[in-house]
């Protein structure tokens, strides 16, 4: 959930290329049928648990579909395997794709998470001066510059009557943020789950104000327009293989905690907290979601962090 610098974009073609090597399929149609591949791209994350249960494969076996699984550290470089031609599916946060579509990736949004407000948050020290919005004035805020919680801030300064020039930024990845929100040379730090969770568990850090009611906080599953549109009947297993493991999750959620925790390789009691207040599901994209989109590509570029103005509906598959 980073923004995308030019050095991580060249990077990340890099590490996409050299993950996976594209066979040659045969000419005929019908062969070409049989060997169609997915080729899917994951953070730590569902996706992750996923791949361990192996059903996605048992569904897709009928259709003569091979599926591989790449593993990547964030949002940013998945987008860019997306753009290079290296993965046809993968996960993300709401910030990502904006910057990968204004840089001419090929993106398609094909499912959604419902929102989850409280799964992000701005915290400050346990013992802090600080007890509102309003008193983030003039004070130093970390953050991932371009992520989603760069947005929730915006609109959090907004709903309490600040501007985002009103606080002194300091971008920082999550790691870096942690260690400087440890050290005090920070404020308060702006950040999602689990990072969230683990400063709350571990630092007995104090929530300020999550983002309920200022913006929805969605994940989406993406693809490429051209595999999206060729390849449908693909793409409707996933999501439904993906739903059934929401439900599983939403309805078993010490379990799901339980194989979450080696996973991001923390404490069971700090995933305990991020799982229990996230919302679980995976739904269809609409031209409302879009449109929630489209108002933080739209903030970006206010920002100066993307280069052009997006049109969101571009990323569509299908009538919307």
């Amino acid at each position: 959930m980073s923004s995308i610098t030019r050095r991580q974009l060249a990077l990340g073609a890099l590490s996409a290329l050299g993950a996976t090597v594209l066979s040659t399929l045969p000419a005929t149609a019908a062969f070409a049928q049989q060997g169609r591949v997915l080729r899917i791209g994951h953070q730590k994350g569902l996706l992750s648990l996923l791949k361990g249960r192996g059903t996605l494969e048992q569904r897709l076996a009928p259709l003569g579909v091979k599926v591989t699984w790449t593993e990547f550290t964030a949002g940013p470089v998945q987008l860019e395997a997306l753009n290079v031609g290296s993965i046809d599916f993968g996960d993300v946060g709401e910030a990502p794709p904006i910057f990968a579509q204004a840089a001419g990736a090929p993106l398609a949004y094909v499912a959604a998470t419902p929102p989850r407000p409280a799964s992000e948050a701005v915290l400050v020290p346990k013992d802090s001066a600080i007890k509102t919005v309003a008193d983030l004035k003039g004070k130093k805020v970390a953050f991932n510059k371009g992520s989603n919680v760069h947005y929730f801030l915006v609109k959090l300064l907004e709903k309490h009557g600040l501007k985002y020039a009103d606080v002194q930024p300091i971008f920082l990845p999550p790691a870096d943020a942690r260690a400087a929100f440890e050290k005090g040379s920070v404020d308060a730090w702006v950040i999602w789950d689990p990072f969230l969770a683990a400063a709350e568990h571990s630092l007995g850090a104090r929530v300020l104000a999550d983002a309920k009611g200022v913006v929805n906080n969605r994940s989406y599953y993406f693809s490429s327009l051209p595999y999206a549109r060729q390849n449908p009947d693909v793409t409707k297993v996933l999501i439904e293989e993906l739903s059934k493991l929401d439900t599983w999750g939403s309805a078993n959620r010490d379990a799901l905690a339980a194989e979450f925790a080696p996973l991001w390789g923390l404490p069971k009691p700090a995933v305990d907290i991020a799982v229990q207040r996230s919302v679980y599901g995976t739904g269809p994209i609409t031209k409302a979601i879009l449109q929630e989109q489209q108002a933080i590509a739209d903030t970006f570029f206010d920002l100066k962090l993307i280069p052009k103005k997006i049109r969101l509906l571009d990323a569509a598959v299908g009538a919307l």
